[in-house]
C-alpha cells in the first residue's frame, strides 16, 4: 500500500484513542454575559490572512490517487464552509511531478480559497518555492516531525540543519510562513528559538489527536516502539508554554480538536486560530462530504453560542477569560512554574 494511503487508514483506525487534556480545562461561568449572539465576531487573522472563522482544516494528505479524491472532498468542504485549508506534505509531488495534481485539485475546487502548502523542515529553499508555486499557495507551512521520522522505517535520521533551512526559507519566500509541529507539541524554549529565526506564526500542534509515532510504529514489522504512542506535550500544555515564551508570536493550536468546545478552550488559552484534522477526516470517511460540511457549520454556530455564554464579543476578549486548570495540566504547570491563579483570575 502507498505510504500516504497507509497514513490515512491508520489515522482513522487510531482516531480519538488518546487521552485528551482539553478535558482538564474548566471554563469559569459568567452569569451576566451582557451580550447578544448577533454581536459576536468570529473574525480572526492568521499570518496576515483574514479569516471569517477562528478555525481551519489543517494539513492531512496527498500523493496518491486515493488521497487526491480525499483532497478534492476536503476542498469542497472548505469551500462550502468558508474555511482556510492546508494540504498534506507536498514532498511527494516535489519528488515526482506526476503527483502534483493530487494537491492542485484543492485549488481547482476552491479557486478563491485560502490554501496553505505544507513541506518538511528539511526542505530546501528551492523546493519550498516550488511547493508554493504548485497551486499558488497563500502561505507555507513547515512541519516539524522528528519523532515521526525516527519511528518511520524509511524516515530521515539527520535534523542538524533544520534551523538554518527554516531561516533561509523565511527570508526568501514571498508568502507568509507558519511553522508547525505534527502532534508532539512545543515548549517555550522551542518557540523562542523559532522566534529568534524570525518566525512570527507558530502552530504548537500538540499531543491528543493523531499520533504519528503510533502510526509509523504500526508500519514497523515488529511494532516494537509502541511506548512512544503518547510522546510529547499536549495541545493544552503547549498553549500554556507559548504564553510563557519571551518573544511574542502569533500562536495557532491543533491536535486533538474534537468539537466546538475544544476550539473554544484553545482560543481561551491564547490561540489566534485552531486547526482541525483528525475529526474532519474521520467524519469524511465515515459519513461523507455533506455530513462533514454540516458538522463544521454546526461548530461555527456553536462557537457563537459559547462566546455569548461567557460575554466575549471577540477572540481578543476571550483570551482574557478565566479558566481553571486541573489534572495532568495542573501537574505540568506546577512542574514548569506556570501560575494557575493567573489563569483562574483573568479579567
Amino acid at each position: 500500500m502507498n505510504r500516504k494511503d497507509e497514513h490515512v487508514s491508520l489515522a482513522k483506525a487510531f482516531h480519538n484513542k488518546q487521552k485528551n487534556e482539553f478535558d482538564t480545562v474548566r471554563i469559569v461561568h459568567n452569569a451576566l454575559p451582557q451580550l447578544a449572539v448577533s454581536e459576536v465576531s468570529l473574525h480572526t487573522s492568521v499570518a496576515g490572512l483574514d479569516l471569517h472563522y477562528p478555525f481551519y482544516i489543517n494539513a492531512m494528505t496527498g500523493g496518491s490517487e486515493k488521497t487526491k479524491k480525499i483532497n478534492r472532498e476536503l476542498a469542497t468542504i472548505a469551500k462550502e464552509t468558508d474555511l482556510m485549508i492546508a494540504t498534506g506534505s507536498v514532498s511527494a509531488a516535489l519528488k515526482d511531478p506526476t503527483l502534483a495534481e493530487t494537491y492542485q485539485v484543492m485549488r481547482d475546487v476552491y479557486p478563491n480559497g485560502k490554501i496553505l502548502a505544507n513541506v518538511g523542515a528539511g526542505t530546501s529553499v528551492v523546493k519550498a518555492k516550488q511547493a508554493i508555486e504548485l497551486f499558488e499557495a497563500d502561505a507555507l507551512q513547515i512541519h516539524l516531525n522528528a519523532p515521526q521520522e525516527l519511528v518511520m522505517p524509511e524516515g530521515d535520521r539527520d535534523f542538524s540543519n533544520w534551523k538554518e533551512l527554516i531561516q533561509a526559507i523565511r527570508e526568501e519566500i514571498s508568502v507568509p510562513l507558519i511553522v508547525k509541529e505534527v502532534g508532539f507539541g512545543m515548549t517555550r524554549e522551542t518557540i523562542d528559538e523559532l522566534a529568534a529565526l524570525g518566525v512570527k506564526t507558530i502552530d504548537i500542534s500538540g499531543r491528543s489527536g493523531t499520533s504519528f509515532t503510533q502510526i509509523e510504529n504500526a508500519r514497523r514489522p515488529k511494532r516494537e516502539l509502541n511506548y512512544l504512542a503518547d510522546w510529547g506535550q499536549s495541545t493544552v500544555t503547549s498553549l500554556l508554554e507559548a504564553n510563557e515564551a519571551k518573544y511574542p508570536v502569533e500562536v495557532l493550536a491543533s491536535g486533538g480538536i474534537r468539537n466546538a468546545f475544544d476550539i473554544f478552550k484553545a482560543l481561551c488559552l491564547g490561540a489566534q486560530a485552531v486547526g482541525i484534522s483528525g475529526t474532519v477526516l474521520n467524519s469524511l470517511m465515515s459519513n461523507g462530504v455533506e455530513d462533514t460540511i454540516q458538522l463544521l457549520k454546526d461548530c461555527q454556530d456553536e462557537l457563537r453560542l459559547l462566546f455569548t455564554m461567557v460575554g466575549a464579543e471577540t477572540i481578543d476578549q476571550l483570551h482574557h477569560h478565566p479558566v481553571i486548570l486541573t489534572g495532568a495540566t495542573k501537574d505540568w504547570c506546577e512542574a514548569r512554574g506556570i501560575s494557575l491563579t493567573k489563569y483562574g483570575n483573568r479579567k
